[in-house]
C-alpha cells in the first residue's frame, strides 16, 4: 500500500532528529508521497532542504499563502517566481483567498491569486487553492480564468455537495484531510455523493489533525487515519483508497 500525503507543512519541523522521527513515523504509516506546499519566502528553503533529504518522497511547490499577501506582496511575489528557476516545483501552491482572517485584503488576495494563477499556465503546472469562507470569490476567479489547462487541487475542501460539483466541473480534486474525521462536520455526507475518483488525500500538517489526535499537532503519518475513515464511507478497503487516491496525485502531480 501506498499512501499520498498531497499537502503537508512537516518542514516546519526543524530539528533535524525530530525531522527523520517525523519521516520514519511516514514511512512506518506506508506514507511515502509528500508535497510541500510553500505560503512564503521564508518556507522556500525549509521546503529545499526536505526535498534534498528525502527527494523520492518529497515534492516542492511555490505560491504565496493568501493570509501572508500584504502591503508590498508585489516584491514578495517576485521573489517566489524568480526561486522557481533551477528549482523542480510540482505546482504552484498554496494560493487562493481568506476572508477568515482578513475581509480588507480581498482585492489583493484576488490579485495576487490570478498572479499565480498566470504562472500555473506558463509553466503548465496545476495550483493548489487554499479557499476559507471565501468559496464564492475563489470561484467567480476559477471561472474568469477557466481554460482547459487550469487544473489542481482544492485544498482542505469542507463545502457542501453543489461546491463539491462546482469544483469538480472546473477541473479539480477535493483535498480531503482530517475535517472528514470530525462528527459534526458533515464532510462524510457530502462524500457520499462525490465518486472516489475526484478526491485526493492530504493531513494540512501540524493542523487539522484528525481524530483521535484532534487538538494535538498533526504530521503526515496521521494520513491513514484520514484515509481509514474515507474507507468506512465509501465502504472499501483501506488499500482502495490509497490506490485511487495516490494514482489521481499522479495524475495531478505527474510523478
Amino acid at each position: 500500500m501506498q499512501l499520498t500525503d498531497t499537502h503537508t507543512h512537516q518542514y516546519y519541523e526543524r530539528d533535524e532528529q525530530k525531522q527523520k522521527e517525523l519521516m520514519q513515523r511516514c514511512f512506518d504509516a506506508q506514507v511515502t508521497r509528500l508535497f510541500l506546499p510553500n505560503v512564503d519566502v521564508a518556507s522556500i528553503a525549509m521546503i529545499d532542504e526536505l526535498v534534498e533529504r528525502y527527494p523520492e518522497h518529497c515534492f516542492a511547490m511555490a505560491g504565496l499563502h493568501p493570509c501572508d499577501v500584504k502591503e508590498g506582496y508585489e516584491a514578495v511575489l517576485a521573489t517566489i517566481k524568480q526561486s522557481v528557476t533551477g528549482r523542480k516545483i510540482v505546482a504552484i501552491g498554496e494560493i487562493g483567498i481568506d476572508l477568515y482572517w482578513d475581509k480588507t485584503t480581498l482585492d489583493i488576495q484576488v490579485a495576487a491569486f490570478k498572479e499565480q494563477i498566470a504562472w500555473a499556465k506558463q509553466l503548465d503546472l496545476p495550483i493548489v487553492i487554499h479557499c476559507r469562507e471565501a468559496f464564492d470569490e475563489v470561484f467567480a476567479v476559477l471561472e474568469a480564468e477557466k481554460e482547459e489547462q487550469l487544473r489542481g487541487i482544492l485544498h482542505c475542501f469542507t463545502g457542501n455537495f453543489d461546491q463539491a460539483l462546482q469544483a469538480i466541473d472546473l477541473g479539480f480534486y477535493l483535498g480531503i484531510g482530517g475535517v472528514v474525521t470530525y462528527k459534526k462536520a458533515g464532510l462524510d455526507e457530502v462524500l457520499r455523493n462525490v465518486p472516489l475518483e475526484h478526491l485526493v488525500l492530504e493531513t494540512d500538517s501540524p493542523y487539522l489533525s484528525p481524530v483521535p489526535f484532534r487538538g494535538k499537532p498533526n504530521e503526515s503519518s496521521y494520513l491513514l487515519h484520514v484515509a481509514n475513515k474515507v474507507a468506512e464511507i465509501y465502504n472499501l478497503s483501506v488499500e482502495e483508497v490509497a490506490a485511487v487516491t495516490t494514482e489521481n496525485s499522479k495524475k495531478i502531480f505527474l510523478v
